[in-house]
């Protein structure tokens, strides 16, 4: 299991979703905690692009390159579920615990009950 990886943790999960990542030894900041909770997703991103850290969102704009250019970024994770209840949020984050530093580099990947996508963003 590799622990290294930096999130930024989206202003849609609550507190309980990172309190359980950093548990379990995930280096995770949240939005609200770094104050851009409100920032529009190009903020966002820019900000994860410099602090070299990996996304993890349920926002539709983030698997959008008309909206979000997703060149140049550290990795995106976009969750599609309903409902984004704590434990069904974790239940998919588990796959974290099995990928390395570089897997998610570059790459948007959309986490879904039924599986996981990889795309290739450059």
């Amino acid at each position: 299991m590799n622990l290294s990886n930096c999130y930024l943790l989206d202003q849609m999960f609550d507190r309980h979703v990172l309190a359980e990542l950093r548990g379990q030894g995930f280096d995770v900041v949240s939005v609200s905690e770094i104050g851009i909770s409100t920032a529009d997703d190009a903020e966002i991103m820019q900000w994860d692009i410099e602090h070299d850290r990996i996304v993890i969102t349920l926002d539709e704009h983030f698997g959008d390159w008309s909206v979000l250019p997703l060149t140049n970024n550290p990795g995106v994770i976009r969750l599609k579920i309903n409902p984004a209840t704590t434990e069904y949020t974790l239940s998919l984050l588990a796959f974290l615990k099995h990928h390395s530093d570089n897997d998610f580099s570059k790459y948007l990947v959309i986490v879904r009950p039924t599986g996981i996508r990889w795309i290739k963003t450059v």
